[in-house]
Parts: structure tokens; sequence; C-alpha cells
């Protein structure tokens, strides 16, 4: 090799070390699958702003909702901004969307940056709907066929079908775009049933909401009365969990100091408060590497409960 290629592989190695060094260079850009004002976009703000201070440039928030966060999975799946256009999202939208409907994207085509909080999914009613628990209301249910339950994500669909079933119920499953799109028809008492992923921590306190049951493997941080799905008979649970991806192609320098800034996020008194507090999640720190083996666990625990009750 002559001294004008050696300098020009040289001049190369320099320039590709330099990219990953000073990355970021320019504003990122956050996905949320979900409409603004729901628990998801909440702390996911809140994160922005702590992000664009670790990593030292503007994190703007990009609210794509649709098909329980798929619309804004596929987007990011084809996008070309490696490490500048990451998403904020729920661990279904990868481990289950897929299994019910054809997706573009599929469990490799991401990158698993981290995972952050634990979803406390719960089935809420209205304040005033008079229902104080999960018996009395399945009672008004089985008492009064096609009464409306309001989802959100394919996941929930899927697993109130599987309680539906079992207790031969006649559900109307009326889809909205988020927490955002829940509220109202909760509050207003125009449906009596529907199912919320944090939103209800902004409405319980002021006795506009009440969380019947829980959704997750454990009660609920802050509603300890609220029995879990397990506790009220039915072998099922949702194992949803917050986590930040990326593109599969994404420089593993770019992930890196996408990862170390979120291992500072979640140390920040800004996220613990919006996260504990406000949205009553339990701070769970994962590494990428754990998320993935989490989803592909999770796929094969959702395929099982679409054999019991089809795909729909």
């Amino acid at each position: 090799m002559n001294r004008r290629s050696c300098w020009a592989v040289l001049c190369m190695f320099l320039a590709l070390n330099s990219q990953a060094s000073t990355f970021p260079e320019r504003p990122l850009t956050m996905i949320i699958g979900y409409a603004a004002g729901g628990s998801t976009d909440i702390q996911g703000r809140v994160l922005a702003d702590v992000l664009a201070e670790q990593l030292g440039q503007p994190v703007r928030v990009n609210n794509l909702p649709g098909a329980g966060g798929a619309v804004a999975a596929a987007m990011l799946a084809s996008s070309a901004e490696q490490g500048y256009v990451f998403q904020y999202g729920i661990s279904s939208t990868i481990s289950f969307s897929p299994l019910l409907a054809p997706t573009s994207y599929d469990l490799d085509s991401f990158t698993y940056v981290a995972g952050l909080s634990l979803d406390q999914s719960a089935y809420v009613t209205g304040g005033q709907s008079g229902f104080t628990d999960w018996p009395s209301l399945l009672q008004h249910l089985r008492d009064n066929p096609g009464q409306v339950y309001v989802t959100q994500t394919a996941e929930d669909r899927l697993l109130t079908r599987a309680i539906a079933k079992r207790e031969g119920l006649q559900l109307r499953i009326v889809p909205t775009s988020g927490g955002a799109g829940m509220a109202p028809l909760v509050i207003s008492g125009e449906v009596f049933f529907a199912y919320s992923g944090g939103t209800h921590t902004g409405y319980t306190e002021s006795g506009q909401m009440r969380v019947l049951a829980s959704l997750a493997e454990e009660r609920l941080l802050g509603y300890p009365d609220a029995p879990t799905l397990r506790e009220l008979g039915y072998d099922l649970a949702l194992h949803a969990v917050r986590i930040v991806t990326v593109p599969a192609d994404t420089p593993a320098e770019q992930v890196s100091i996408l990862f170390n800034a979120l291992a500072a996020a979640v140390r920040d008194p800004r996220f613990i408060e919006v996260t504990e507090t406000r949205i009553r999640q339990p701070i769970r720190f994962m590494p990428g590497g754990e998320v993935k083996t989490m989803l592909s666990q999770q796929v094969q625990a959702y395929r099982q409960l679409i054999e019991e009750v089809g795909a729909q």
C-alpha cells in the first residue's frame, strides 16, 4: 500500500471515529405511537426533555397514533435516520401486534436500546358508574349483553376476548387512540368498561375513575386494593414494558450513546416523578439484550393465547 493509500485509509478511519464520538450532531426525534395526553405521551415528553440535556441536542416528540403503536413502529423500521429517530413505546407493539395481522416489521426489524418502566395496565370504570369492584361489573355485563368495552391495544383486546369467552359475555369492542381518547368516554359514563395503560392515574384521586383490576402480574403501584386477573381466577396477564427502539441497522456506537443517556435519565428526579408519582409505574431499567429476550418469550405466550380464542 503506497503512502497516498495509507493516508486515505487513515482519514476514513478518523472521519468514522469522529462521527461516532460527536453523535448526535443535530436534533433527534422521539416517535410515540399514541395520541398526545395519554400516559406514554406524558412520560415520553418528560423523557425527551431529560435526554435533550444528556445528549446536548433537542429531542422532538412526534405522535403517530394508530393500530396500538404499529403505525409508529412501521415508520421507525423503514427510517434511514440511524440513531436520530427512535420510538418510545410499549413492548406488545412488537411482540404481539404482528401475530394478529401482517405488519411491515418483526422482532428483528429493530435494535433494542433499553427498557425503562413496567406498564400498570388496568380495567377501569367511571367514578360515578356505581361499580366498586370487578364482580359487580361482571354481573352487569352478564345481565346486559352488548355493552361497550373501550380498547387501546391489540393485546388488551385479545385478553378481554379471552375473558369474554370464558364468562360467556357479549361485548362491543370499540378502539380509541390511546388514553386521551378513552378518558372522556369513561368519565362521562358513556361507557362503563375500559382498558387503561396508565392514564387512570390522573383521574383516580379526584374520583373520576376507579381501578377494578390489575392486568399486570402484580397489584398496581398505588392501587393495592385492586386484585390481579390471576387473583380473580383468570390465568392471564399483560406483560407490557416501556421500551426504546431504533432501526436494526443503527450503528452500535450510537446505540451505546443512547443507552448511556437513558441510564442517566431514569435516575433523573423529573423522570422518577412522572413515572412513579404521576403515572404510577415502577422503574425497571433493562439493557437491550434483556429486552429482546423478554420479547421472544412474550411472542410464544401470545401465540398460545391466540390459539385459544383465535385472531380477529
